[in-house]
């Protein structure tokens, strides 16, 4: 998951200075709507059809990032329009993906602030600030990708490695949680997922040397009820993997590998193996989906032999358990930090048969689409590639290997969409040539531990593009290239639209059969988030967040903009 390893330290440094001048535990209460009414399992779990609220960051449990309204289409979208701009008290990266409770928004902020507005007319109603610990320890930027919702219960991860729990009417404090230790590496940047009286939160942290987990906790009370650990203390060595999921030979040195596990201690306490995104959820299989980030340290494979599992993998436990049920393993022994970030999409595809099975997309920094079936873990298929891929897999060096993609993808975190109407997932890409140095270090304690650096070279071109996979073929339908590497996530809609904003500040919208670009808007800052949409009083709207990324070092800003048509 990281970026300019060079830079994190500085960065991180100077926000934390930051981070203390702003937060203090408290709620501010501005003019209230009527209480909000409760949101119940029922509505949780039927979300995919409600076309009013935006109920889960990533849509629903299947997290299709499809909404259902067709209100704002392909005939008339070029009459969109700024409806309000919310501007938060936080001038920093957002990569919030906000939730929608009849007319009632909540996003969130880097620092963790947490904001409820009026989702019509930008009206705040309250505000929250996270109370912050002494220590936090963070890759990537400060961010908060958004808040998860039960009863009338908001669920936040904190930097400071806590869940949190506000009352959504006041955003009062109601509990909170400690998951792990900061001291350690770990933080907290995902949006939680809540199911079943459960809140269900990762960890990142892969590159300080944690041990990975999701765990679910008691939404009430916030008590732990189950964990999984993304590295098992044994097997983690794996079947000893010598090509990669398409394929490719890894040129990994089994023999050699072998021989160190013999001498190699309890490397597996700190193997990394971060959760950075939502899980997917099947009610009918019971069985929570998510994916698993790379190794530690990142760049050097020496001191971790064997397959290192579970990372780089696509993995499945039982909702009511957290036991094992499956996985596939992308890259085994990842010595080149591809970890597998951007979240799961459930949905109905076709096997290599032309049958219809319960379907798990993944989109890899590899630039490649993989379609497993659910039921097994195992892959179907895989994509053409969506960026250029080359010396694939050569391995990092002291003075440095060029290899393509880089460090940060193809698909980094950002989610993708899909419309199964036509059997097309959205992905959005980035290009960014990068040579791999690696240099062995011993484990710091809880700091930055990524066994070497990853340089951008400043020579070669950098950009980004919206591609449109057929994901029961694996075919390229189309693509759009963008100026810069694309960082934020794609929105569709039953309007035939993709939206997917950019660095640059332009938020753009696109035919979704055909990729033809059909309007934009110029926000003023980088477009680093994923849309969502909703309905208040029959008129459908459009919002995003404008806040820039740490990661690119897009221009920063502290805007969400919401869109509607105008007559």
């Amino acid at each position: 998951m990281s970026a300019f390893p060079l830079k994190f330290h500085a960065i991180r440094s100077g926000l934390s200075a930051l981070a203390g001048a702003l937060l203090v535990s408290l709620a501010s209460v501005g003019p209230a709507l009527a209480d909000m009414d409760a949101v119940t399992q029922d509505m949780l779990t039927g979300s995919w059809e409600d076309a009013n609220n935006w109920l889960h960051t990533n849509g629903a449990y299947w997290q299709k990032r499809y909404a259902p309204a067709n209100q704002i289409n392909t005939s008339n979208v070029n009459r969109l329009r700024p409806a309000f701009t919310f501007q938060t008290e936080v001038i920093e990266s957002m990569e919030t993906s906000p939730i929608v409770v009849n007319g009632r928004m909540f996003l969130t902020t880097s620092f963790n602030h947490v904001y409820a507005i009026d989702a019509a007319t930008g009206e705040e109603i309250w505000h929250y600030k996270h109370k912050m610990g002494p220590v936090t320890t963070y890759c990537c930027g400060p961010n908060n990708r958004g808040v998860a919702i039960l009863g009338k219960m908001l669920y936040m991860g904190t930097l400071d490695a806590k869940l949190v729990a506000l009352d959504a009417d006041t955003g009062k404090l109601m509990w909170e949680t400690q998951i792990a230790e900061p001291e350690l590496g770990y933080s907290e940047t995902m949006a939680p997922t809540v199911i079943n009286n459960r809140v269900l939160i990762g960890t990142n942290g892969g590159e300080y040397g944690v041990r990975g987990f999701v765990k679910a906790y008691n939404a009430a009370d916030g008590k732990l009820v189950w964990t999984f650990h993304t590295i098992p203390e044994k097997g983690h060595e794996g079947v000893w993997a010598t090509h990669d999921a398409t394929g490719r030979n890894m040129l990994r040195d089994i023999a050699k590998e072998k021989a160190d596990l013999k001498n190699a201690g309890d490397f597996w306490k700190r193997l990394g193996g971060g959760v950075w995104q939502n899980p997917a959820i099947d009610r009918e299989l019971n069985t929570v989906y998510f994916v698993v980030g790379n190794p530690s340290p990142d760049l050097d494979g020496s001191i971790r032999p064997g397959d290192n599992l579970y990372t780089n993998s696509l993995v499945a436990v039982d909702l009511d358990t957290g036991k094992y049920k499956c996985h596939f393993q992308y890259i085994a022994h990842d010595v080149w930090d591809l970890d597998a970030v951007s979240p799961v999409i459930l949905t109905d595809v076709k096997d290599k048969n032309g049958k219809t099975v319960p379907g798990a997309l993944h989109g890899g920094k590899t630039g490649h689409i993989y379609v497993h079936d659910r039921r097994n873990c195992s892959l179907i298929r895989f994509s053409e590639a969506m960026v250029p891929q080359e010396n694939m897999w050569v391995l990092p060096t002291k003075e440095g290997k060029r290899m393509l993609p880089g460090a940060n993808g193809g698909v980094e975190w950002s989610p993708m969409a899909v419309n199964p109407d036509l059997g097309l997932a959205y992905a959005v890409n980035l290009h960014q040539p990068m040579t791999y140095h690696v240099e062995s270090t011993p484990y710091p304690g809880g700091k930055l531990w990524l066994g070497g650096a990853f340089k951008v070279i400043p020579t070669e071109a950098q950009w980004g593009n919206i591609t449109a996979v057929n994901y029961n073929s694996g075919k390229i339908a189309w693509q759009v290239k963008t100026e810069q590497p694309m960082m934020g996530g794609a929105l569709a809609t039953a309007g035939g639209l993709v939206f997917a904003g950019e660095g640059n500040g332009w938020f753009r919208a696109y035919n979704a059969e055909n990729g033809t670009k059909l309007w934009q808007y110029q926000a003023g800052a980088g477009v680093n988030a994923p849309a969502v949409s909703y309905t208040v009083n029959g008129k459908q709207y459009i919002a995003v967040a404008a806040g820039g990324n740490v990661q690119l070092n897009f221009k920063r800003g502290n805007s969400v903009v919401a869109f509607s048509l105008v007559e």
